[in-house]
Order: C-alpha cells, then structure tokens, then sequence
C-alpha cells in the first residue's frame, strides 16, 4: 500500500475529523498523531530518524493510505519528493483560533515536558522536534504563532503543485474533499470532533 492523501494542515486545524472522513470514503486506513501515541515503541524512533534526516516512509505509513496531522504535516517539502502523484490537503483556519486553540493544547503540553511521565518522554522530545522543524520553536507568543501558522500554509501553497493541493475548511464539510478527491458524497454529516477537552483525553489515554 502506498500514501496517496498527504495532510499538510498542522494540527488543531480539524485534522482528526479529517482522518476520519478519509477513512469513511475508503482513503485510509489514515494515519495520525493517534496512531503514533497507540504504538510508541515503533513509531517514535521511526519518527526520530525522520527529523534527524533519515526517513523510513513505507515503515512509518505501513498498510496506510493516506496521512494527516502532525508528525506529518511537518514533512511536506519530503514527501512530495517521496510521493509526486499524492494528492495534498492543506487544512486552514483563522490564524488568531488557530494560535489560541494549539496555545492551550499542544504547545502547552509541551511546554511542561519535563514534568511528563517518564513513558512519555520520548513521545513529547520528538513532537517537540517536529513542531519546531514546522516553525513553531518553543517560547512563541500568540501573535508569533499566527504569523507563523500562516507562514506554514504559504509555505504548503508555494511547494505543492496547485492541481494536486485542496485548500479545505473542514466546515465546508463534504463537497470539497468529495470533488477533489473524486469520490460520492456521503449522506451523513461531516464528522466534527477533538475539541480542546477531548485532546486532553486523547493524550492522557481516556480515549
């Protein structure tokens, strides 16, 4: 199996709601910052290796078919090299939520690493890493991570061919990601989830 959806939107862009609306149209199975979480002993030096330069894609995407959130997002300018026919999704929204939703979630848990259980070490320094090599360093201000934010997306929108990049909201739902994709519509509604609370439990393993 190879990658065929690549997600560069970072995370807290509805990302999670993405993989699971990949997954629904038989894009998938879709890897996820979850899938690294539900299997540490494999994926965090594999992920380790790929921020040090040394990539295993077709051992870090194993029986996927599509990928989204971070660590991936972080990695755009190298899979588009690794995989040119991809189709990419860049997820967007206002840079101010975007800043003030990951401020309070991710960039929060990783500013207290040190005080992390030790299982989870590994885990944050790697995520830490990714997240800086997607240019957001620790220490940034809300209005630094705006401008940052929006860098990343100019950054996705200047590598990535145009016909083989959607620029997606996940609250225009369906119909983007349907025609880009060439895929039916579904005719339930489009998945919402992983809000700031259920982050906090998907990290701390109550989901």
């Amino acid at each position: 199996m190879t990658i065929n959806v690549i997600g560069a939107g970072v995370g807290r862009t509805g990302t999670y709601s993405l993989k699971l609306a990949l997954n629904q149209l038989g894009v998938g199975p879709c890897h996820h910052m979850e899938a690294v979480l539900h299997n540490m002993p494999t994926q965090v030096p594999l992920w380790t290796a790929a921020v040090d330069g040394n990539p295993d894609w077709s051992e870090i995407y194993r029986d996927c078919g599509s990928a989204v959130d971070w660590p991936t997002a972080g990695f755009f300018r190298e899979l588009i090299d690794v995989y040119p026919s991809a189709k990419f999704i860049l997820t967007e929204r206002d840079p101010k939520n975007w800043a003030d939703s990951f401020g309070s979630t991710i960039y929060k848990l990783l500013a207290g690493k040190e005080q992390g259980p030790p299982e989870m070490r590994a885990w944050l320094d790697m995520v830490d890493d990714v997240i800086a090599k997607t240019g957001f360093p620790p220490g940034l201000n809300g209005d630094e991570l705006a401008n940052g934010f929006k860098a990343h997306n100019e950054a996705v929108k200047a590598t990535i061919p145009a016909d083989q990049l959607l620029i997606f909201e996940v609250k225009q739902g369906w119909g983007p990601l349907c025609e880009f994709l060439g895929k039916p519509e579904p005719s339930d509604p489009f998945p919402r989830t992983n809000d700031r609370a259920e982050f906090w439990d998907r990290v701390t393993g109550k989901i």
